[in-house]
């Protein structure tokens, strides 16, 4: 392993003559010079891990020399050195992004430790984080081979979560491995917990029940329109997982405070036909089919099947009482995001204000159909990544920014989550059988009832039922439905890619996040 290499500009180097002798015998290798621009040569002519920076030298400045060491190389790490404690020759310092900042006289283990916090500490946290997680993996287990309520599946899935995100900085291709394989057992495990609950829930036959698609508005967004005196807005990023929000939470958090960091359950098919026509109308699919006959598409009738959602939106406002103005916005390409980001104020005469974004659902399924996104983002991680980098250059973002300028209450939620496919399960059907690969329906379906979640009758979970025939399949964990009619070209296509409608973690535990503006 070659040394880390020290380039350490002090106009008093001679008096440092211990401190880098100290150095050398940890293993580093150091080169000194006494001024700015000799600094700045030597940088240019060879390579350095690490600068430590006198900052008060004669000539050349030790600021003036940050400013120039940062136009040319911005990602070099920079210790800033100096006798002075003003407060004015700190901010300029931390201004121009300063690795680290420490006061003479420094000791040695004081230099030590600088390092250790600026080269290695990517490589410390990964190992403690690896370690952390081989401790958790068997209490995880543990839990997984235990009677979960849907209490704990949420912390189960968060958990999960967690280890993900703090576990893909390391480079151990092998911990990551074993993660995906608990994550994989905890989706078999959570496909059938949901198999034995999910009719219940919908008939009312336990009072422990979690908070479902459309029970969201009644339970976790109605009771702060009450609380608030200015405009509440609810922002329905379609199609976002648990660990997007988290990927984006940082961002966030300069402009909001989390008050509620939540999970609640999307009903099935996790689909936005579905899950959010029940969001917006605080009820099941074949219930608002029922009630409100001309606010509902059948799957297999033409037009867009989510076209009335501020209707049903005000009619459940109207049923809970909620005699307010609201606004209802659904951005579905880029000038539409930059209209309502530029008109944002003309929403703060309502109580409540819906968004609803689509970008993330357009981003999975163009993942699907465009080589070019699918090698941008091939997997879990590179997807959150590439949905953080659009993230910060949006209109949405610019939408948050003004929300949290007029000191407005925010929701952040969404319909379904998404989950990454890999094993297929063949089906048969005719051709009037739905396109989704995570969820079918149909009166001629064919296929291993031991390989799928099968619903013989849509009333069961309040869908609706087309002919007397109907029934519903789900596909569990990362299955998803193949014909065998081409059959290698199919499963080869639509493989390791991003599809929502069935039962996983990913798609039926997604984020409902209360903030307040800083």
């Amino acid at each position: 392993m070659e040394k880390v290499r020290i380039l350490w500009a002090d106009d008093e180097i001679d008096m440092l003559k211990p401190h880098i002798i100290f150095l050398e015998h940890k293993g580093y290798e150091v080169e000194t010079t006494t001024n700015g621009d000799e600094a700045l040569d030597l940088l240019r002519s060879k390579p350095f891990d690490i600068i430590f920076l006198d900052e008060n030298m004669p000539g050349l400045s030790g600021i003036e020399t940050l400013e120039q060491m940062k136009k040319e190389y911005p990602n070099l790490p920079v210790v800033m050195i100096t006798k002075s404690e003003e407060e004015s020759i700190m901010e300029d310092a931390i201004g121009s992004k300063i690795a680290d900042y420490l006061i003479k006289p420094v000791k040695p283990n004081q230099i030590l430790l600088s390092l250790k916090r600026n080269l290695e500490n990517r490589k410390l946290v990964s190992e403690k984080a690896t370690m952390s997680y081989q401790q958790d993996f068997r209490n995880i287990g543990m839990e997984l081979s235990n009677q979960l309520n849907h209490h704990e599946w949420l912390d189960v899935y968060k958990k999960l979560v967690r280890w993900e995100l703090e576990l893909e900085q390391s480079k151990d291709d092998g911990i990551m491995q074993v993660l995906r394989m608990q994550q994989d057992e905890a989706n078999t495990v959570f496909s059938r917990y949901i198999e034995r609950n999910y009719v219940n829930w919908l008939n009312s036959r336990t009072d422990d029940k979690p908070v479902l698609s459309h029970t969201l508005l009644r339970d976790k967004v109605l009771p702060h329109l009450d609380a608030s005196e200015k405009p509440v807005f609810l922002l329905l990023i379609d199609n976002l997982r648990y660990d997007q929000w988290k990927s984006i939470q940082p961002i966030i958090e300069e402009f909001f405070r989390v008050e509620n960091d939540e999970l609640y359950y999307s009903i099935l098919p996790t689909t936005t036909q579905y899950a959010r026509n029940a969001l917006f109308a605080g009820l099941m699919p074949s219930e608002i089919r029922r009630k409100y006959p001309k606010y509902w598409t059948d799957e297999e009738d033409e037009g867009t099947k989510n076209q009335y959602e501020s209707e049903l939106l005000g009619e459940q406002l109207k049923r809970y009482g909620k005699d307010i103005r609201f606004s209802y916005n659904k951005i579905l390409n880029l000038n539409a995001g930059k209209k309502l980001a530029e008109t944002m104020s003309n929403l703060m005469v309502n109580k409540l204000n819906v968004i609803v974004y689509n970008f993330v659902d357009m981003l999975s399924h163009a993942r699907t159909d465009m080589e070019m996104i699918r090698e941008l983002a091939e997997d879990e991680a590179a997807y959150r990544s590439l949905m953080l980098s659009w993230f910060r250059h949006s209109s949405l973002f610019d939408i948050m920014r003004f929300i949290a300028y007029k000191k407005c209450d925010l929701i952040i939620t969404t319909d379904h989550g998404s989950v990454y496919v890999k094993d297929p399960v063949k089906i048969l059907g005719d051709r009037t059988v739905n396109t989704n690969l995570r969820y079918k329906y149909g009166k001629s379906l064919k296929y291993n009832a031991k390989e799928v979640f099968e619903v013989k009758d849509p009333e069961d979970i309040y869908l609706p039922r087309i002919n007397v025939s109907t029934a519903y399949v789900f596909a569990r964990a990362n299955d998803f439905f193949a014909y065998p009619n081409n059959y290698n070209y199919y499963v080869n296509y639509y493989r390791n890619t991003f599809q929502h409608g069935g039962i996983s973690m990913q798609e039926m535990l997604v984020p409902v996040i209360y903030l307040k503006s800083k």
